[in-house]
């Protein structure tokens, strides 16, 4: 079918571009050895953490973090959430959102460019790459070069340990989900479920594609966060920034050398370039594909040492700085770059969040009750003209160590009750329990009233029976023939 616009068939670009593969090169400096210690730290939380014990006692695992989907409970160190109280959750996922608004407000893009899971496996792998094949020229190099036999073998080698990191990348997480000892034992015997295995080739093959192969596609094109970051910049953002107004136009040193005064400071040697992990050029200015991770700082200010011409070229600040830079104005300090309203009003939001779940963990009780009457039959009328009603109760030990607990009738004047484990002739206005730790023990209690009661609303109340004397209680409703 032939287009209206016959343009459409010439288009330079097409539909797709073939990707341009990507080899930073080698640099060192104070933001490289920065990412360096936050690589370090952020791969050392991730396959460590799950190792590390807690003792909760005897009746609680051992595990400091774990989040045991069979019995619906979330560990952390001392935090214990049960299912009722997704609030935490859901509250430390507002407070990581939070956190990101803050940082972006902040430092700009440094999440992307230190602590994203995806730029922290890419720079493992690149490292891996460095080993096996050498710097940029000599990645280079091997890419151009026929399929040979050498080749081939580098290949397999370096691909290799790309599996091995992102098998127990993959690995490391199932362990989050279960004791982790158990778990290896289980896994190298074939005795694991078949979900951990399923999950473990999945998180390899993700690790491995992404990390060893699409690197910065991923942040690129996949990633909506740098969108939502580019919105959420502004002029007094801090970002990774090349000064034109110094740089330009540029010049090699030979030619500045011969013409005082018609070059500016970039002598336009690509370094900047040559060591960015997704190869954009700052000089071209502010983009999605930089992910400020600053490396081209490094690389220009070695650069600028070594012609000797002043630091800062490319440099960290806003656009707002960098504007008045051009008009002679003085650096501002970095503190008032990032103490600015919008990042305050950040800071007391997120802690603000952080301080109220700490006030919640912190004077929730560990004993709670609930009830539920029976519907059918809504009462029982005995020989006697007194008046029965059953109800479900359930009492909830969030300790993990057995504890006794009292129920009690609040209200309903000349009630008894009883439980199913119980004759009703011991029956009394309150009776005592044995909780099982860290459990929800559900027990059938029965209330009975004398004849003539009218319906009303009551309450079972419950304390524990130890040296915290937790309390709680629930509202219920006694049914009688006189309410019918």
């Amino acid at each position: 079918m032939n287009s209206p616009d016959p343009q459409l068939h010439h288009s330079p670009l097409g539909t797709y571009q073939a990707r341009k593969k990507v080899h930073p090169k080698r640099i060192d400096g104070p933001f490289r050895r920065f990412k360096w210690l936050v690589m370090f730290v952020t791969l050392a939380i991730y396959y460590g953490t799950p190792w590390i014990r807690w003792d909760r006692g005897p009746y609680a695992p051992d595990q400091a973090v774990l989040i045991d989907l069979a019995h619906r409970r979330f560990y952390m160190f001392s935090i214990e959430i049960w299912p009722h109280e997704f609030y935490f959750v859901a509250g430390l996922l507002i407070m990581a959102g939070i956190g990101l608004f803050l940082i972006t407000s902040m430092v700009g893009r440094a999440w992307c460019g230190y602590t994203c899971p995806q730029t922290v496996w890419t720079d493992l792998f690149q490292h891996v790459d460095r080993f096996v094949d050498g710097d940029r020229n000599k990645r280079m190099r091997l890419d151009a070069a026929p399929w040979t036999a050498s080749k081939i073998a580098r290949r397999l080698f370096k691909w290799t340990i790309y599996l091995v990191i992102a098998f127990w990348t993959g690995g490391a997480w199932i362990m989050y989900f279960a004791d982790a000892p158990t778990l290896v034992r289980e896994f190298w015997t074939l005795e694991a479920p078949f979900v951990a295995y399923a999950t473990v080739f999945i998180l390899t093959m993700t690790t491995f594609i992404f990390g060893g192969f699409m690197r910065e596609q991923v942040c690129i094109y996949m990633c909506p966060w740098p969108r939502i970051q580019t919105a959420m910049m502004d002029e007094k953002s801090l970002t990774v920034t090349y000064k034109d107004w110094r740089g330009e136009p540029r010049g090699s040193v030979k030619k500045a050398e011969k013409n005082p005064g018609e070059f500016g400071d970039c002598i336009d040697c690509n370094q900047c370039v040559a060591v960015c992990p997704t190869g954009w050029d700052i000089r071209k200015g502010p983009d999605i594909s930089c992910i400020t991770c600053a490396l081209c700082i490094d690389a220009c200010d070695k650069v600028m040492d070594d012609v000797g011409r002043p630091r800062g070229l490319i440099d960290y600040l806003t656009l707002e700085d960098s504007e008045g830079e051009t008009r002679g104005q003085d650096h501002r300090p970095t503190w008032k770059k990032i103490l600015r309203p919008r990042s305050v009003l950040y800071f007391l939001v997120w802690s603000g969040i952080g301080l109220g779940l700490l006030f919640a963990l912190g004077t929730r009780d560990h004993l709670e009750i609930v009830g539920a009457a029976d519907r059918n039959p809504p009462y029982m009328l005995m020989s006697d003209g007194s008046i029965r009603n059953n109800y479900t109760v359930k009492l909830r030990n969030m300790e993990s160590r057995p504890r006794q607990a009292r129920i009690s009738i609040e209200g309903l004047d000349g009630a008894l009750m009883w439980s199913d484990t119980m004759n009703n002739a011991d029956a009394a206005r309150s009776i005592d329990l044995d909780l099982p730790p860290d459990a929800t023990q559900t027990v059938r209690v029965y209330v009975m009233a004398p004849r003539g009661t009218q319906p009303t609303g009551f309450s079972l109340g419950a304390v524990s029976l130890d040296e915290q004397a937790e309390s709680d209680a629930v509202e219920l409703r006694f049914v009688t023939p006189e309410g019918n």
